[in-house]
């Protein structure tokens, strides 16, 4: 009569048989998650002080959000050092899908290309899509002798002592914009820096300074009153908003394309279906007639994109900024 032995299991084997299960409920813990995401509201940084362009984008698309995902997107302003207070609590949040921030050109494009930063704008987040981009127009002082961008670069030539130009402040598109058609045009001009484009409108529209590139939704205004003169924008084609003012690159001025442009981002390393699901939601909202109708108002032109390419938008912007303050030996502390 035989007897039955009962061995124990091997510790290796028993280890890895429980470290498969554990795979295995997290992982399927991890799926049940993102296929019901949101569960709860969502916080939506905009990485401004209320009130503004990019403070109404945000609270525009947390609305159709809200709707479409059948939860609560809540706008939390968070303004402060040109965007890095809030891009700095965005790279530090949990990657579950319920932080997330409108990432704009400073945040994601001019500051890294000249600045420090506390945070990495490529490894410490997550591109989901971009909403849209609106142009920037240079416009002059129009008590200038100045009826068009030619005759703006033969006078510069001329005149290479007295033109001066605002920016919003240093290491800005409003800056940079002017540092590389400087350059490309070879001529002369005396950065103004301000705390902010409203100070700098201020004295451009009194002529202690001669010319700014600030975005055409922020310039309409002066424009349709004849307070300024536009003459060229930046981007692939004119702005149905100012249909009279040609492009940089219909002047003979390629690579201008440089916009203010806004998109949604969030911590890195956020779940697959997640930012797939986020995506999709945006671009929906992108299409909705309403928003679309609101947001070319604005002067804004909506470009729905897929997370990868969206990732490689903001690559190219950087780029694209880090070689004018290379060329302009530009760079802030």
């Amino acid at each position: 009569m035989s007897t039955a032995i009962n061995r124990p299991m091997p510790i290796f084997l028993s280890t890895l048989i429980a470290t498969f299960g554990l795979a295995i409920s997290i992982s399927a813990h991890a799926q049940n998650t993102t296929s019901v995401y949101p569960v709860k509201p969502i916080k939506l940084i905009a990485p401004v002080a209320a009130g503004g362009g990019l403070d109404n984008i945000a609270r525009a698309v947390a609305e159709k959000l809200s709707r479409s995902l059948s939860q609560t997107v809540v706008v939390e302003n968070m303004g402060g050092g040109g965007g890095t207070i809030a891009s700095q609590a965005i790279a530090k949040a949990p990657a579950d899908g319920y932080t997330l921030m409108i990432a704009y050109v400073g945040t994601h494009g001019t500051n890294p290309a000249v600045r420090k930063l506390p945070y990495d704008a490529i490894k410490d987040f997550t591109p989901i899509g971009m909403i849209g981009a609106t142009p920037n127009v240079l416009i002059i002082n129009p008590e200038l002798p100045i009826k068009n961008f030619k005759e703006f670069v033969e006078y510069a030539k001329k005149n290479p002592a007295k033109l001066s130009y605002g920016s919003a402040g240093p290491g800005t598109l409003t800056h940079l914009g002017m540092e590389q058609l400087k350059l490309a045009a070879g001529i002369f001009m005396v950065h103004v820096p301000y705390r902010g484009v409203g100070p700098a409108y201020t004295d451009l529209l009194a002529g202690q300074t001669q010319a700014m590139l600030p975005t055409l939704f922020a310039a309409l205004p002066y424009i349709n009153t004849n307070r300024v003169r536009g003459l060229a924008i930046t981007g692939a084609k004119r702005s149905s908003a100012a249909p009279t003012i040609p492009t940089f690159k219909e002047l003979g001025y390629s690579g201008f394309d440089g916009q203010q442009w806004y998109g949604l981002v969030g911590p890195a390393n956020l779940p697959p279906a997640i930012v797939s699901k986020l995506n999709a939601e945006l671009n929906q909202v992108l299409a909705l007639p309403d928003f679309s109708e609101k947001m070319t108002s604005d002067a804004m032109t909506l470009m729905p994109m897929t997370p990868t390419q969206f990732t490689s938008y903001i690559k190219d912007d950087i780029a694209r900024w880090a070689k004018v303050a290379k060329d302009r030996h530009i760079e802030i502390d």
